[in-house]
């Protein structure tokens, strides 16, 4: 099986190196100074709680050429990066598309890609990027499908995994779970931003921590009152004690440890523009749906600078960044 991934960040970096691994045929997607260090040193992993760097001696190719075709195309960009690969990707004569990362509108990438088959994926990985490796910590997961209603890939997906240390976990509704993802992580971001990126600020203040919690469950609301399923299965009780329990737990730890930086904070202050996009999509959402979020409203406004800097940001906009 052939298999390119456009864009060599944290994500797209372990999916190549756990496909890699595994003796797939993978072509990693690059351009700049990156793309020539990958070339020149390889793809090292430096995981954050291991002293073993490992390098992957991946293939590089710098543009998507028409006639290039792959078995399937991981596209692992940030949110407001996707229109910038949509018109080569359309023009290329691959079938099976797959984005991966936080994605507020499925369907448009679906409907400009008309005859392929679109799936989404949200990858468990995080860290940062150095100018020679990539450092951080993946669960080796991928939750991956398609839109709701539309045709099963459940064994396209697992015919792609087999062999490898990745589990994948199928999922036939991902729009609604990249809505549910954006609702989530969103008003963690908000605390990233409040504490200029140290989290630590906040291990202790049960009122912020709580409002965080309360944000979410405000976008959960409006979700589900639209009439979309809250996913994953375990958010489905996000009304209840056990779920706020859960939250607060995963929020201490994560404020207590450098769980946060490298899971969180990391993301929010170098992705401003795609939390920003995110941010927007998501109010753009509530208020279309006549939804009340007086708490997710105050952590947006507590964010200060950084929400307002990025204001302007949008998923169709030109940001683009070395891929």
């Amino acid at each position: 099986m052939r298999i390119l991934v456009i864009g060599a960040g944290v994500i797209g970096a372990n999916l190549a190196a756990d496909l890699y691994a595994s003796g797939k045929d993978v072509t990693l997607l690059a351009r700049g100074k990156w793309a020539d260090t990958l070339e020149k040193n390889g793809l090292i992993i430096d995981p954050v709680f291991s002293l073993r760097k490992k390098t992957y001696r991946i293939p590089v190719i710098r543009r998507l050429k028409k006639d290039d075709i792959y078995d399937v195309i991981f596209v692992v960009l940030r949110y407001t990066q996707i229109s910038s690969v949509i018109t080569d990707l359309a023009a290329n004569d691959s079938v099976n598309i797959v984005f991966a990362g936080n994605n507020l509108s499925p369907e448009e990438q679906v409907k400009k890609l008309a005859g392929k088959n679109v799936m989404f994926a949200f990858s468990m990985a995080a860290g940062h990027r150095e100018t020679d490796r990539v450092v951080s910590i993946s669960l080796h997961k991928i939750t991956i499908g398609q839109l709701k209603d539309a045709p099963s890939n459940e064994q396209l997906i697992r015919k792609i995994f087999a062999g490898t240390k990745v589990k994948a976990a199928y999922q036939p509704n991902m729009g609604d779970y990249l809505l549910c993802h954006a609702a989530f992580v969103t008003p963690i971001a908000f605390a990233c931003y409040y504490t200029d990126g140290d989290l630590k600020k906040i291990r202790n203040d049960k009122a912020y921590l709580n409002q965080i919690i309360d944000a979410n469950i405000e976008g959960y609301t409006a979700i589900e009152n639209a009439g979309h399923e809250i996913l994953p299965d375990p958010d489905k009780d996000f009304r209840s004690r056990k779920y706020r329990r859960m939250c607060y737990a995963v929020y201490k730890i994560m404020c207590s440890t450098v769980i946060g930086k490298i899971c969180a904070s990391d993301h929010a202050l170098n992705a401003g523009e795609e939390m920003a996009a995110l941010n927007e999509g998501l109010k753009k959402f509530f208020d279309a749906h006549h939804a009340a979020y007086p708490v997710y409203r105050k952590l947006e406004k507590d964010a200060g600078k950084y929400m307002k800097n990025d204001a302007a940001a949008s998923p169709g906009g030109d940001h683009r960044e070395t891929i």
